[in-house]
């Protein structure tokens, strides 16, 4: 195994809070020593300048989508793979709205077999891992079998779109609060929605394009807490995208509820104003929201109150989203872009400090699943990921791993690239 000691990189380290320069040695999958300097190495360690580059947890993302099974033409699990290490993802969860969807064990052994072949031809440093969904049949109308799922190793259980049947919702919270695996729901009402495309306000006025009023999701998501309280099973918020929904999700975390939040990364960069392009690549659900509402996700993220950043990338081909603003599929891919303009807008710029920024791409995330969140310490395993904050290239085909190019992006030069990750085999 290779050994190797990274001069002089900048650590970013959420768990001991920790934002200093320092040499790191990587041997064998494991940190052997940070230190301000490290001279004392074998003849066969590398030694690596990394002046100016970043080395931080790796990061871990809750929610994404593939094409496999079903639509391998978008994202076949290898090209997902790919696009998640690329992007310094060293964790990541894939929702179970594939075709057929993750809704048995046997689903999950598809996944998990699919996942091995891959791993055995082009082995990544990445860990992969599968939501399971809370419900089947016609619009989603019955439970699926939450104990056996529970036992085939699932990460949580998802459908990765909305519940609104809130009878069926209680009795699922009550039936996995045993089952003790994290549960993460997406709060929003289709009756409410309609066939809106765009956040309700002057914009959607302007622009002549159908609006999706906010009330959409905090009334789901009232709801929700109010059987949070009632039942007391733990739940995670996902895609959460208005400013009324982070007074609320605050609220409630100040009266003892235990649930946590998760906002997508295209909601902390974008907003209303930038659909004047109409197009369709910025078309995703939720809708952006206006600026009000992203200035006060970018605080919830600074302040605690949403935990965690999700991708939710979500890929689709050429000819899906080259149609009409309001007739294309809402997604956007994320896994390669996210980290760099995320800091390249929000970093670069002060709105969140690099811990903040690093705290909700690596630890929180893994909080929310319950797993270990692995320090930047001598003789931890190496989960970490390596990123230049400076080198700057082109978002074009050609430079991604992913097959779909679904990005407001597309053509675009950033700035901040992911130079390489390290995943132990613990599993964790």
């Amino acid at each position: 195994m290779i050994s190797q000691v990274l001069q002089q990189v900048r650590v970013i380290d959420p768990v001991s809070h920790t934002d200093r320069i320092a040499d790191v040695w990587i041997a064998n999958g494991v940190i052997k020593a940070v230190e301000d300097k490290i001279d004392d190495v074998s003849a066969e360690t590398q030694l690596r300048d990394c002046q100016g580059l970043v080395l931080g947890p790796g990061l871990v993302d809750l929610y994404s989508h593939s094409g496999e099974p079903g639509f391998e033409e978008r994202e076949n699990i290898a090209s997902l793979m790919a696009a998640a290490t690329a992007g310094g993802f060293t964790r990541l969860c894939i929702l179970p709205d594939t075709t057929p969807p993750i809704d048995t064990p046997a689903g999950v052994a598809s996944i998990d077999r699919i996942k091995g072949g891959v791993k055995c031809i082009a082995p990544l440093p990445l860990h992969i891992y599968v939501w399971g969904a809370l419900t089947a049949g016609i619009q989603g109308q019955q439970m699926t079998q939450l104990a056996e799922l529970a036992a085939s190793g699932i990460v949580g259980f998802s459908d990765g779109q909305p519940i609104e049947n809130l009878a069926l919702l209680r009795r699922l919270l009550e039936y996995l609060q045993p089952l003790n695996k994290p549960i993460a729901l997406w709060c929003c009402d289709r009756r409410l929605v309609g066939n809106g495309v765009i956040r309700e306000c002057a914009d959607s006025i302007i622009l002549g394009l159908p609006g999706n009023p906010e009330i959409a999701e905090t009334t789901a998501i009232a709801a929700l807490l109010e059987l949070v309280a009632a039942i007391g099973t733990p739940v995670h918020i996902m895609r959460v995208s208005t400013a009324r929904s982070v007074e609320l999700i605050a609220q409630a975390k100040q009266r003892g509820l235990p649930i946590t939040a998760s906002v997508s990364w295209i909601h902390l960069l974008l907003d209303t104003r930038s659909l004047d392009s109409y197009s369709p690549d910025l078309r995703i659900e939720p809708p952006l929201g206006n600026q009000t509402d992203r200035v006060a996700i970018i605080e919830a993220v600074r302040l605690g109150v949403i935990d965690a950043i999700a991708i939710d990338h979500s890929p689709y081909t050429y000819e899906e989203k080259t149609v009409a603003f309001a007739e294309a599929p809402p997604g956007a891919i994320g896994l390669e872009l996210a980290l760099a303009l995320l800091w390249q807008n929000l970093v670069e710029n002060g709105q969140l400090s690099a811990l903040e920024l690093w705290r909700c791409l690596s630890m929180n995330p893994a909080k929310c699943l319950q797993q270990n969140v692995v320090a930047i310490s001598a003789n931890s395993p190496a989960e970490l990921t390596l990123f230049d904050p400076q080198l700057t290239w082109r978002v074009e085909h050609q430079a991604l791993k992913s097959l779909s190019t679904n990005t407001p992006w597309l053509g675009q030069q950033i700035t901040g690239r992911v130079m390489q990750t390290w995943v132990s085999n613990t599993r964790l």
